[in-house]
């Protein structure tokens, strides 16, 4: 594996860095290539091809995998902390999380959603916990949820 890395480790790190475009994603990507490169050798073919492209189609496809995958999207939308100018500013002393007025959106809801609200997120239940404690089904629970998320976000924009 020593030789096969010295020999295309950078050439694939290339093709893998121009689609990720972020040097520590695109390291995690090549390590997982190289992981599923060793635990997939048996099943390449060399009468399908050579095997630098084999390999590259490899590295190819779970840099498009995780580019498309929630957690990157989602990461890439957020600003981490340390380049935040937030993190400089002390939050003034009169300050109260409860009086943002997030309660007072709520009432807003249809009290069964309200419900399931006020415990998941001023109760801290989780949701089968919220889910035993009504006495409803889980999934009850979690499209109650939803549904109660949604209305909030319209109600908050």
């Amino acid at each position: 594996m020593t030789i096969f890395y010295d020999k295309y480790g950078t050439a694939l790190y290339g093709v893998i860095a121009r689609i990720v475009k972020k040097e520590e994603v695109a390291e995690d990507v090549l390590q997982e290539s190289l992981v599923k490169i060793w635990h997939s050798f048996l099943s390449y073919d060399t009468s399908k091809g050579r095997l630098f492209t084999w390999v590259l189609n490899i590295c190819r496809n779970l840099a498009i995998d995780k580019i498309r995958s929630r957690q990157y999207r989602v990461g890439t939308r957020t600003q981490p902390l340390e380049d935040s100018a937030a993190q400089w500013q002390a939050a003034p002393s009169s300050f109260k999380p409860e009086h943002i007025g997030l309660e007072e959106v709520t009432r807003q809801l249809n009290p069964e959603q309200k419900q399931i609200i006020d415990l998941l997120y001023f109760g801290g239940y989780t949701q089968s916990e919220v889910a035993e404690e009504l006495e409803l089904p889980l999934g009850t629970v979690k499209t109650r949820a939803r549904a109660a998320i949604k209305v909030l976000a319209k109600l908050i924009r």
